[in-house]
């Protein structure tokens, strides 16, 4: 076996194909579907503001969109914050009974949840919070400096802790997989990338920094977020804030 075809990712490639002659014969697997929107009833809420859309270019943004890892000590204003999460995560349409958002999702399943580690936001207090999609809204985890923390957690990579915000991104895995399968996991990791493009490019017709992370000790950002690393997992990491030089 060639070193390639023993890597973990090469095999899980491999074992989820689709056949044209087997399709139909597949077995599917029997896996209970997870609700559509998860929230934290008990959680303190801010409802986060409509926020007007910078006129940018398309394709001034695609051209000039680099991962940015230098942040000046500024705070964000709630309405650029709110302005970032709905490019990567806001309801935009109605479909039937289906709501649609920004970017595409197998079966519009929508696995993905997003949580913030908040530095430097103007009204929030310093803290982790969810993006409650439904409502529009931030539910409070925990209040304090975990900057430092997730910084570290992700592989010691001391920007993030520089950064005004990270956004942090789960999956709920049973949201997808019940309907895919084995096959699911695929559909994961493209919806968390079509998520963080959006508020990479949202970021650069904002004018701000932005860097994705996907370097991260799984155990250590699930224990932050208080996530089990099996039903839910997070999977994805982005820091923004008011740019500060060059890198």
């Amino acid at each position: 076996m060639s070193d390639l075809q023993s890597c973990l990712g090469t095999k899980y490639l491999q074992q989820t194909q689709f056949e044209r002659e087997k399709i139909m014969a597949m077995p599917r697997l029997h896996i209970s579907p997870a609700a559509p929107f998860k929230t934290y009833p008990d959680a303190k809420t801010c409802l986060l503001p409509d926020a007007e859309r910078p006129a940018t270019d398309l394709w001034d943004v695609l051209s000039s969109r680099r991962s940015r890892r230098r942040y000046a000590d500024h705070v964000l204003s709630l309405e650029v914050l709110s302005a970032l999460l709905w490019a990567a995560q806001g309801m935009s349409s109605r479909s039937g009974g289906v709501t649609l958002r920004t970017f595409p999702s197998a079966g519009a399943l929508y696995p993905i949840e997003t949580y913030l580690q908040i530095r430097r936001v103007e009204g929030l207090e310093p803290g982790l919070y969810h993006l409650n999609v439904r409502d529009w809204c931030l539910e409070t985890l925990q209040t304090g400096e975990f900057g430092t923390h997730l910084a570290k957690a992700c592989l010691d990579q001391r920007f993030m802790a520089q950064a005004a915000f990270n956004v942090c991104w789960s999956a709920v895995l049973r949201r997808n997989m019940a309907k895919y399968g084995h096959r699911g996991m695929r559909y994961i990791f493209m919806e968390a990338g079509h998520v963080c493009q959006n508020l990479l490019l949202a970021a650069e017709g904002l004018e701000l920094s932005a860097c994705p992370v996907g370097a991260y000790f799984d155990q250590e950002v699930n224990d932050l977020f208080a996530l089990d690393g099996e039903e839910e997992s997070l999977i994805y990491f982005a820091s923004v804030g008011s740019r500060g030089g060059q890198g």
